[in-house]
């Protein structure tokens, strides 16, 4: 069973939402990625989301914009980034016992050009190499993923797509339909970015979307703080939180211990709100 599936079939038994943080593969640098996964896992990350960066993001605000120009300032590449988490995936399992379904699955955060250039096969094969289970792929129009999506079922790597406030629901069904593994709820109009409130038909959105799919639904977008995961541990099945950990992560280049401490207490706040 590819572990995303095992991982939200066991929390369901548990009756708890996943907790998802995003990073930014090697910002400030791929060195302290690898430090900052097994900490983050340690301190109650259910899974990851690695940011792939790439200098047109689509969706992204300038929190986690910034943080892929500081990454690629420093000249990483694609195989880097795998190297990186094949590296990190190996510590976990061989150092601290982390097997899975104990080590928290890894899904990378991927614009469809960085597949479409290294070739979709190749990327998910080196994507599976590397230890991620599946790809979140932001920029791929539902009309345009059936290929990718037979890729990936065939190599049993998941493929997830994002449904937005604003994509109706006869887009949505196809959009779930497409997605395995998990669906992407973007609970906002706009760009990644902290906010200080969720909007009020997000819990309607997420009834209707339970209509069309079995699969999960994790909320992301926006949610940066314990009241907003709160609010979502029993409408959702994951929160996923991005920019509040990036924004952490702007002084790793000058102060790394106190970044990785200060990440740390954040997942430990945001994953007790879970309970």
């Amino acid at each position: 069973m590819n572990s995303i599936d095992a991982l939200f079939s066991r929390l369901r038994v548990e009756k708890r939402a996943a907790f998802m943080p995003f990073v930014t593969a090697g910002d400030p640098d791929l060195a302290f990625t690898r430090e900052l996964l097994p900490a983050m896992a340690d301190s109650g990350a259910d899974l990851f989301e690695i940011g792939f960066p790439f200098s047109d993001p689509i969706a992204d605000g300038p929190v986690i914009q910034a943080s892929y120009t500081r990454a690629l300032e420093k000249g990483l590449k694609l195989a880097d980034a795998f190297e990186m988490l094949r590296e990190t995936t190996a510590l976990m399992e061989n150092i601290r016992g982390l097997t899975p379904p104990a080590r928290p699955p890894m899904v990378a955060m991927a614009s469809y050009s960085l597949m479409y250039r290294k070739g979709p096969a190749a990327f998910i094969d080196a994507a599976r190499i590397a230890g991620a289970s599946g790809a979140v792929v932001p920029d791929l129009p539902v009309e345009e993923a059936e290929e990718l999506s037979k890729l990936a079922a065939d190599r049993d790597f998941k493929l997830v797509l994002l449904v937005t406030p604003t994509t109706s629901p006869k887009r949505a069904e196809r959009v779930v339909k497409v997605c395995s593994g998990f669906v992407y709820v973007v609970s906002v109009v706009g760009i990644t970015g902290a906010r200080e409130s969720l909007p009020t038909a997000l819990r309607e959105q997420l009834a209707c979307l339970r209509t069309m799919t079995d699969l999960p639904l994790c909320v992301g977008f926006g949610v940066s703080k314990p009241e907003h995961v709160r609010a979502l541990k029993d409408i959702a099945d994951g929160v996923i939180v991005g920019s509040a950990f990036v924004k952490q992560l702007e002084t790793a280049a000058t102060d790394r211990a106190k970044a990785l401490a200060d990440v740390k207490q954040l997942v430990k706040e945001l994953r007790a709100a879970l309970l």
